[in-house]
């Protein structure tokens, strides 16, 4: 995988570990749960189971492409490349819900895409 691709997809990793720490660790904090759209500490407080699962799955991505680059070789380009358009395609999920989820999907979606397009093209 190409340099610029690989740090791509850390800097996607990276995101997804803060999102991960959003979600699942301090996701009691209100300018946390504000930051998602949650209007207040009752609706905060339905939403954390889901939250908490959905910090994970972020957190299993971002482990994904750094383990595929640890371990590198075609094996390891394969997870990273997995990784990468999984989280694209949540992105693309993301981005389905309304204009107010099109700037967080970009946000989301923008360094695994641009790993995958440096993969695909150098």
């Amino acid at each position: 995988m190409p340099v610029i691709a690989s740090i791509f997809a850390v800097v996607a990793a990276a995101l997804h570990v803060v999102i991960f720490f959003m979600e699942s660790v301090a996701w009691t904090k209100p300018a946390v749960w504000r930051r998602f759209g949650v209007a207040s500490q009752a609706d905060a407080d339905v939403v954390r189971p889901m939250a908490f699962n959905q910090g994970f799955y972020n957190l299993f991505l971002a482990v994904g492409i750094v383990v595929g680059l640890f371990l590198g070789g075609d094996a390891g380009d394969a997870i990273v490349v997995f990784s990468c358009l999984s989280i694209v395609g949540a992105a693309f999920v993301l981005a389905t819900g309304g204009r107010k989820y099109f700037r967080p999907a970009v946000i989301q979606g923008i360094t695994p895409l641009l790993a995958l397009l440096f993969a695909a093209f150098l």
